[in-house]
């Protein structure tokens, strides 16, 4: 069945509680006018078999990179989800839950995007966690610490190679979430301290740190099955 997937700012206030400022990550992409038609509730993306997909060049290229990185974070959260590990507090459902709905609106919105433009889609990816035990909250808790960061560096290192300025705007607005997904999860896992924007992340210029596609699926490659090239960026 087709659904339509918005996210609206009626009624928004500036709460600080961490739900809401992250429920404001969604209202962001409202504002950027991020609505999406025509997603089936049954995720129906097209595998291409016995090919190994190459991403594709100039913008499609970049927006099919974000789109596997978002399938990514998406498949993991879903997992989380499903089986919350023992022991979860309330209030880690909640941010877990937040964090599931915003990467599913991210993916679709790829999907929906790409479609638009042209044929050469990225199908649905498989992917694996090895050394993951999603029953523990230590490792769900680093493994989604790694995933939120590479994201930020993956949009921060990829945003010079667009050259559409809409595609920019968009990319800034999501990178954004994905900022504050990452400081959250960082906050969970040491409460109070400075980690949620940590020298690990933050440059001495205090910017996030950026990093080239070749890099990031260097690191997020042990997490994907389905084989891909992105012959542009020498992957």
């Amino acid at each position: 069945m087709k659904k339509t997937i918005s996210v609206s700012n009626q009624g928004a206030t500036l709460d600080t509680s961490r739900r809401n400022f992250l429920k404001l990550g969604g209202i962001g992409l409202a504002m950027a006018g991020l609505t999406l038609i025509g997603c089936d509730d049954d995720d129906d993306f097209q595998v291409i078999n016995n090919k190994v997909f190459d991403l594709g060049t100039g913008d499609v290229g970049v927006l099919n990179y974000a789109y596997a990185l978002e399938q990514l974070e998406a498949d993991f959260y879903t997992k989380v989800v499903n089986n919350f590990y023992s022991g979860i507090s309330s209030i880690e459902q909640e941010l877990f839950t937040d964090l599931y709905h915003h990467e599913l609106i991210h993916r679709d919105f790829f999907k929906a995007a790409i479609s638009g433009v042209t044929s050469n889609v990225l199908p649905k990816l498989e992917f694996q966690y090895p050394g993951v035990n999603f029953s523990s909250r230590s490792s769900v808790l680093a493994t989604a610490k790694a995933l939120e960061d590479t994201g930020v560096a993956a949009y921060n290192g990829a945003g010079k190679y667009i050259s559409n300025p809409d595609y920019l705007v968009i990319a800034g607005k999501i990178v954004s979430v994905e900022a504050r997904h990452a400081s959250a999860i960082r906050n969970i896992i040491n409460p109070g301290s400075a980690d949620f924007s940590g020298d690990d992340v933050i440059d001495a210029n205090g910017l996030d740190v950026a990093k080239e596609p070749k890099d990031i699926v260097m690191v997020a490659g042990g997490f994907i099955k389905t084989p891909f090239t992105w012959k542009e960026r020498g992957i």
